[in-house]
């Protein structure tokens, strides 16, 4: 018996489980899987830093959709250990002006991404403790310097393994900014005259449920109870998309299948689904920062 907890214990010492405090890397972007760009970034970490557990947000935020990158950030960090690093490569204007940095929130999370928009809900919601410009020269892949299309890999992948192996502090990844991001105009949930206006920022992809930024608290300020009917409106830019009356339900199963319904979502925010059914495609929704919704009880 104590040879074979000695053993135990060498294999547990030997394969590192449970002993490595290196923080986990999670990685968002908009390539898809169809090639080989979200391997190269993780091949850029592990080159960097061999012990980092690195995991994948997701991959399919629409082309160039910065609000929907944004939204989903938001959405996931929270169920993560602090200290988590997050890479969220959505970047339209790559070999621009636009800057790289890194946001370290005041939770203790931290973000490695263009300042484009994508931090907007983040900045809100987590608060920003300090903000810092990656310096490129410092921080650039050997042999990537005339590389201008993939910072994801060549400068955003690899600082954070620089942070997640600690072959850098925070406070070296390059100067301090002000601490305020580029932030993306959105409705933000709000009560008036007995409704509610708020902003669709993503859908369901899988079901087409329509998701609204209006919380628990929010929604609560209309005092309906499961079995009312809502006057639902749905705007984009300042046309009307969808008008109609919506039963409030607690799940999918509680109207017939083929209707739609009102119901709290798993993030606890106002959303509208058809049970066994697909609402954004039957009403054309969409979603963005440009996408609004208004809420009254009927």
């Amino acid at each position: 018996m104590k040879y074979l907890s000695f053993v135990f214990i060498f294999v547990i010492a030997l394969c590192g489980c449970g002993t490595n405090n290196t923080p986990a890397i999670v990685i968002q972007t908009d390539f898809g899987l169809k090639d080989g760009a979200v391997a190269e970034m993780k091949g850029v970490i592990f080159k960097e830093s061999s012990n980092t557990r690195v995991f994948d947000l997701t991959h399919e935020i629409p082309a160039y959709n910065i609000w929907e990158a944004a939204y989903r950030l938001q959405q996931t960090a929270p169920y993560w250990p602090k200290g988590t690093i997050f890479i969220s490569v959505v970047d339209p204007g790559v070999g621009t002006q636009r800057k790289g940095v890194v946001l370290k929130t005041k939770n203790g999370y931290f973000f490695v991404t263009p300042d484009n928009g994508t931090l907007t809900l983040i900045a809100e919601t987590m608060g920003v403790a300090s903000l810092r410009q990656i310096d490129e020269k410092l921080h650039h892949r050997e042999g990537s310097s005339n590389s201008y299309t993939f910072h994801g890999r060549d400068i955003f992948a690899y600082t954070a393994a620089e942070l997640a192996s600690g072959k850098i502090k925070f406070e070296q990844v390059g100067p301090e900014m002000p601490p305020k991001v580029v932030k993306m105009p959105y409705q933000k949930p709000v009560f008036s005259n007995g409704k509610i206006k708020g902003n669709i920022p993503v859908l369901d992809p899988q079901y087409g449920n329509v998701w609204t930024n209006i919380d628990t608290a929010v929604f609560n300020t209309l005092k309906v109870k499961h079995g009312d009917t809502l006057h639902v409106e749905i705007m984009h830019l300042d046309t009307l998309v969808y008008a109609g009356k919506i039963p409030y339900a607690k799940s999918f199963g509680n109207v017939p299948e083929g209707e739609a319904l009102a119901y709290q979502n798993s993030l606890m925010n106002f959303s509208l689904a058809i049970n066994m059914g697909n609402f954004a495609s039957r009403f054309h929704i969409s979603n963005g920062a440009d996408w609004n919704i208004e809420v009254g009880k009927q």
